[in-house]
């Protein structure tokens, strides 16, 4: 059974069905997996989305970053050092404008990500975008699919 806080967390950020245009604004040429969220904000428009994304990763406990970090690099995604020009938490920045920012991370096991953050005006879209080049890294992903939503619905919920 879920306390209050839980359901609060739940109802302020919902999964949803990933809208079709993100697979358009994805530069992997093809997406295997996606997942999406939305979470209610109070004021988004006071942060730039990609100021929202840096306040999601890089304002998490230091903890949860270096877990994140190590997660990361077990699925063999190739990421600058945390603290990087023109990345955030490691992950380059594709694409950056006020309202959408387009995260990307190349992969040495073959599962390339993205993460993109759109900001509207009632809150947030966070979407996570994976391309499968081979059936090791399908199988690796269906292990850690729950886990990594979980820690999405975590991290949103800090906002």
């Amino acid at each position: 059974m879920f306390g209050q806080h839980d359901s609060v967390t739940r109802e302020r950020v919902r999964q949803i069905e990933p809208p079709p245009d993100l697979a358009a604004v994805s530069t992997l040429g093809r997406v295997d997996y996606a997942d999406a969220f939305e979470v209610d904000i109070a004021q988004p428009r006071d942060r730039r989305a990609e100021e929202w994304l840096r306040a999601m990763l890089e304002g998490a406990p230091l903890s949860t970053r270096a877990r994140l970090l190590m997660s990361w690099s077990t699925l063999g995604l190739k990421l600058r050092l945390p603290g990087a020009d023109r990345s955030i938490l490691g992950w380059e920045i594709r694409v950056s404008d006020d309202d959408f920012v387009l995260l990307g991370a190349h992969s040495r096991l073959g599962m390339p990500g993205e993460l993109l953050l759109r900001r509207g005006d009632g809150g947030l879209l966070f979407a996570t975008l994976v391309r499968h080049d081979n059936a090791m890294v399908r199988r690796m992903w269906a292990a850690v699919e729950a886990a990594h939503v979980t820690t999405v619905r975590a991290l949103l919920a800090g906002l």
